[in-house]
């Protein structure tokens, strides 16, 4: 195992084609997981809403069940990210092991389902593909080592953090905060980019520094401009990077959104007002930061010395 380490260390390009191989089959993954988990939540909230405000429904719901009992079938089918197998949502055909390849299945299917033929998401392939590549630069940029593994994990969960937000709105804390308290922990290593004191000052200025411009516009406005979850979100990258480049992140989070955001409501035509989720573009900026961060900030020190 040493020796193998050792080869991907000197091999840089076996590593990169390494890791592009495994991120396409964490890409099939993250697909199942952005669309299952806000499912997985809601039925979590509906049972803790039933359990709190309809307890004696949810009593004589369980009596009646334990009188039907003989009718197995009646229970609810079990939904989490192993079970049931994916199916097509069109004919809930089961999607055989040969048609789940990532990218190549759909290509050869040509974008359908093999037995109904209905058109399958171009997102699908879309995401592993991604998943791949930015998972590929980041083994390109800081080579074979623990501080790549680490940041290609938070790649992959940042990725599916990212669709959920555009799907659901929701960054969520079973996602969010398993990243931070990893950033915070390996901060602990020799491998960080930051060492602990920075970590913790990087992520308490992350969520704060969105907290205050969370509060700020509620009073000015009465409306709430972003979650929660983009607080934490940004004290992923505090504690990665540290506080230093969070203005970095903040500015070209705002740039994109405004532009995206302005495009995307043009284009269909909604309302200024609609909601639009930041999550996406903290993520595209923070994966920035953690690739070129330095550079940029730099760069940009150095124009306005010049």
């Amino acid at each position: 195992m040493t020796e193998f380490a050792s080869y991907l260390s000197q091999h840089s390009w076996l590593f990169i084609t390494l890791v592009a191989a495994i991120s396409l089959l964490i890409g099939s993954f993250l697909n199942v997981l952005v669309y299952r988990l806000p499912k997985m939540m809601e039925r979590e909230w509906q049972q803790e809403y039933q359990a709190y405000f309809q307890p004696d429904a949810v009593a004589s719901t369980n009596k009646a069940g334990a009188a039907n009992a003989p009718a197995a079938n009646d229970k609810p089918e079990r939904f989490n990210l192993a079970v049931p197998r994916s199916r097509c949502p069109k004919c809930n055909t089961p999607i055989a092991a040969r048609d789940n390849i990532p990218v190549l299945s759909w290509l050869l299917l040509k974008g359908r389902c093999r037995h109904c033929k209905a058109p399958i998401s171009s997102r699908y392939p879309a995401v592993e593909a991604s998943t791949a590549i930015m998972s590929a630069l980041v083994a390109w940029q800081y080579g074979f080592g623990t501080l790549a593994l680490v940041l290609i994990f938070v790649t992959w969960g940042l990725i599916a953090l990212s669709f959920i937000d555009i799907d659901t709105m929701l960054l969520p804390d079973s996602l969010t905060l398993p990243l931070l308290w990893l950033a915070l922990v390996f901060s602990l290593s020799g491998s960080a980019l930051v060492n602990p004191a920075q970590a913790i000052i990087g992520a308490a200025a992350g969520y704060l520094s969105l907290w205050l411009v969370y509060w700020g516009f509620k009073l000015l406005t009465g409306k709430e401009g972003m979650g929660y979850g983009d607080f934490k979100l940004l004290a992923i990258f505090g504690a990665l990077l540290g506080w230093q480049q969070l203005p970095l992140i903040i500015l070209l989070s705002s740039l994109v959104g405004a532009v995206i955001g302005a495009t995307m409501l043009a284009i269909q035509g909604r309302d200024k007002a609609t909601p639009i989720p930041f999550g996406p573009y903290i993520a595209a900026a923070g994966f920035i930061a953690l690739l070129w961060g330095e550079q940029l900030t730099n760069a940009y020190l150095s124009y306005l010395g010049g």
